[in-house]
């Protein structure tokens, strides 16, 4: 599995998001768009980020991309399938989702905010929710990112 960090504004969901990543096996991440990446410009090393990604900003891939639209597509003639975590009218309880084992999966999770827009969406194959029972509308994005990294692994 692979993983798009899109527009994420927090250096500390990206490192929670890291640190899960490489419990959960994740093969790389894609950050783009606003999304903090685990480097300063002068290419040492944001204690934000490594506060909390403890180490896994170290040992997990990762690549910055301009364009979440283009990773999309290219991701998508390499076979992958492309699950967005977002709320929408289009969306599937994240435990009614099922693949076979040798699937390519890629996730893409986004704004903190705004999520992920129209154009993403309608680029997924699938739309995975995470339904809410109480008051609030979302969880914080990384714990989103975890249990539908999670769901999504499972054997």
């Amino acid at each position: 599995m692979v993983v798009i960090l899109h527009n994420i504004r927090s250096t500390h969901n990206v490192g929670s998001m890291f640190r899960t990543a490489d419990a959960a096996g994740v093969d790389k991440l894609y950050l783009s768009g606003i999304t903090p990446i685990p480097l300063d410009r002068f290419g040492k090393v944001r204690p934000d980020v490594a506060k909390v990604a403890l180490g896994a900003e170290l040992s997990i891939p990762w690549e910055y991309v301009s364009s979440t639209v283009r990773i999309i597509k290219k991701l998508k003639k390499n076979g992958y399938v492309i699950v967005s975590l977002e709320q929408s009218k289009n969306s599937v309880v994240y435990n009614k989702i099922k693949f076979s084992k040798n699937k390519k999966i890629a996730l893409v999770v986004g704004n903190e905010v705004k999520g992920l827009s129209q154009n993403i969406l309608e680029l997924s194959d699938v739309v995975m929710e995470i339904p809410m029972k109480g008051n609030k509308e979302s969880l914080n994005v990384s714990v989103a990112f975890g249990i539908a990294v999670y769901a999504l692994t499972k054997d």
